[in-house]
């Protein structure tokens, strides 16, 4: 059996990252996911007890002036105790004294962060549908079948690949929204209030 890993080329070596097994354990955690959708906006160093604060926030529903200590210590004692290591284990950030830094290797990890919400479109079914109807467009006016033998193949040509285009933007629109470390708050969070 093959165990796929994420690693980073170091000269003409792979050095192996985690395993997707692995990752997908640390992603499993909201705190965890929360720490680096923060670290992945702070683009830089952060004090873990500005981290707990931020995740104390957003698990709370209210703005970061309003953590209570109580609130704050739950997380950061957590944080303390497993999250940072569990991250740091996989390589996905560097801890020096009390800063945490998210690191190149979790770059790649886009594909994994991308939160889908509920009402979003499944769309490769979409693709597969609109990739359907095109194959058929297309021959139905090759054909000159019924009412498409007055337009043009050109015409159905542009057609399809403009809708094609608006397709792919909107698709592309809604993974941006999605991903974190993007807009202010972490993706599981957005369009509660």
């Amino acid at each position: 059996m093959a165990i796929e890993t994420i690693g980073e080329t170091v000269g003409s070596t792979v050095r192996a990252g985690p395993t997707k097994d692995e990752l997908f354990h640390v992603l499993r955690n909201q705190r965890r996911r929360f720490a680096l959708h923060h670290l992945k906006q702070a683009e830089g160093p952060v004090d873990v007890g500005d981290l707990a604060t931020q995740i104390a926030a957003w698990e709370n529903g209210i703005e970061p002036e309003a953590v209570t200590s109580r609130q704050r210590r739950r997380v950061y004692n957590a944080l303390q105790q497993t999250h940072i290591d569990e991250l740091s284990r996989t390589g996905l950030v560097e801890v020096e004294r009390r800063e945490v830094t998210l690191t190149d290797r979790a770059k790649d990890l886009d594909i994994y962060l991308e939160i889908v919400p509920r009402q979003d479109v499944p769309w490769s079914e979409y693709y597969l549908a609109l990739g359907s109807v095109g194959l058929a467009t297309m021959v139905v006016t090759w054909l000159d079948v019924g009412p498409f033998a007055f337009l043009s193949d050109i015409s159905a040509g542009m057609f399809l690949g403009v809708t094609l285009f608006v397709s792919a933007l909107a698709n592309y629109y809604t993974q941006y929204e999605s991903r974190l470390g993007d807009p202010a708050k972490p993706p599981e969070l957005r369009g509660e209030h």
